[in-house]
């Protein structure tokens, strides 16, 4: 029996359907779930989100958010999520170029502003690594 995966955002339902695993970037870790899973309750760190359905593995970005396995079924509600063959990578590319500068050039920040920064160089850093993955597994162009 697959466990049913739902990854939605706040802006829309990026994923919903029948999936035989999941990885997630849990906070304490990378975590794998599989049909009859334990439930949990867990909070999720920006990273790669796979699903593999029979021999095909799809791969995601996600921003982190949070992930709640109930035996087969597996919610997870994401700060944001992309699908692998959705990320732009000149976009993402500028984002991380952006926020290393900020990071050099930019005077004494505060925690707060500091924090948003890291989380803005983390984000697109992930989107990068998911999209050049999954260009490189499908023989594509990575610099595009």
């Amino acid at each position: 029996m697959p466990l049913h995966l739902e990854i939605v955002t706040a802006e829309r339902t990026v994923f919903s359907g029948e999936v035989d695993m999941v990885t997630v970037p849990g906070s304490g870790g990378v975590m794998g779930v599989l049909p009859h899973h334990a439930p949990v309750l867990s909070t999720l760190r920006p990273g790669e989100l796979h699903i593999k359905v029979g021999d095909e593995i799809t791969y995601f970005a996600i921003g982190g958010g949070f992930v709640d396995i109930q035996g087969d079924r597996v919610i997870i509600l994401a700060d944001s999520a992309e699908r692998a063959d959705e990320i732009d990578i000149a976009r993402a590319e500028l984002a991380r170029q952006r926020a290393q500068e900020l990071l050099r050039n930019t005077p004494p920040l505060d925690k707060e502003d500091l924090f948003k920064i890291e989380a803005a160089l983390r984000r697109s850093q992930v989107r990068l690594q998911v999209a050049r993955r999954y260009r490189a597994q499908r023989g594509l162009d990575t610099s595009a």
